[in-house]
C-alpha cells in the first residue's frame, strides 16, 4: 500500500508536465494568416516569418497563409537586398484572391498579422474597406472575434492615423507599433527588430522563447 502511495506522488509531476505540453499545444494558434505590406520594416516581417518556420518545424499542422501587397517585395529587395520573401514553405496567395480560406470566417482561422502595417492599410481596415484579400482578412478577424495584430510602422504619427488606431483597438484589434526595446541589449539589427516580433508572436498566442522582464 506504501509502495503504491509513494508511486501516486511520484506520478503526479510527469502527468502535471505532460498535461502542460498537451495543454500548450493545443491552445497555440493552428491557423494564423500573415499580411506583409509596403510600408518600411521588411526586416520585422523576415524575422516574423524565420521565427513563424522555426515554430513551423516543430509543429507541421500549423498552417500558414501568407498575402503580400503591391510594393513588399520591392521594399523587402530594397530594405534587405535579396528576393527571399518567396522562399518559406509557407502557402502564398495573391492579393486578389478571395478564394483564399482565410477570406471567409468559415475557415476558422485563429488569427492574422499585419507586419509591417502601412497606414494605407490600416486606414482602410478601420473604414471597413475590404477591397483586397488584406483587408477582407482584416475584417473577418474583427467579425470573428479572433486575434488582429497590426504592426503599424510610421513616423510621426497624424491625427487621422491615431484616431484610425483608436477605432480598431475599440474594434478588438491590437495595435502593436513597431517600436524596439532595448532592455534586452540588443546588439544587431536583427535582435533588435525580434524585440518586436517576439512581443508580437506572444500576443498570437505562442509560446517564445525570448527576453522577460525580471528572469
Amino acid at each position: 500500500m506504501k509502495r503504491t502511495w509513494l508511486f501516486k506522488l511520484w506520478f503526479i509531476p510527469l502527468y502535471l508536465i505532460f498535461f502542460t505540453i498537451f495543454l500548450s499545444k493545443i491552445m497555440m494558434p493552428q491557423k494564423l494568416a500573415i499580411a506583409i505590406t509596403g510600408a518600411s520594416g521588411s526586416i520585422y516581417a523576415k524575422i516574423l516569418l524565420d521565427r513563424l518556420l522555426c515554430i513551423f518545424q516543430k509543429n507541421i499542422s500549423l498552417k500558414i497563409g501568407i498575402v503580400l501587397s503591391d510594393n513588399a517585395a520591392e521594399v523587402w529587395r530594397h530594405e534587405l537586398g535579396c528576393n527571399g520573401i518567396y522562399n518559406y514553405p509557407f502557402n502564398y496567395y495573391d492579393k486578389r484572391d478571395f478564394f483564399a480560406p482565410f477570406a471567409s470566417g468559415s475557415a476558422k482561422y485563429d488569427g492574422m498579422i499585419i507586419c509591417p502595417c502601412s497606414m494605407g492599410t490600416l486606414g482602410r481596415i478601420a473604414h471597413g474597406i475590404s477591397n483586397d484579400l488584406i483587408t477582407r482578412a482584416a475584417d473577418v478577424m474583427l467579425k470573428e472575434r479572433k486575434r488582429l495584430i497590426l504592426v503599424v510602422r510610421e513616423t510621426p504619427y497624424n491625427a487621422i492615423h491615431l484616431q484610425n488606431m483608436l477605432s480598431l483597438t475599440q474594434a478588438g484589434a491590437i495595435v502593436c507599433p513597431a517600436s524596439p526595446s532595448f532592455y534586452s541589449r540588443p546588439d544587431t539589427f536583427e535582435a533588435l527588430a525580434a524585440t518586436v516580433v517576439d512581443r508580437v508572436l506572444d500576443l498570437s498566442g505562442f509560446d517564445v522563447q525570448g527576453y522577460r522582464w525580471g528572469e
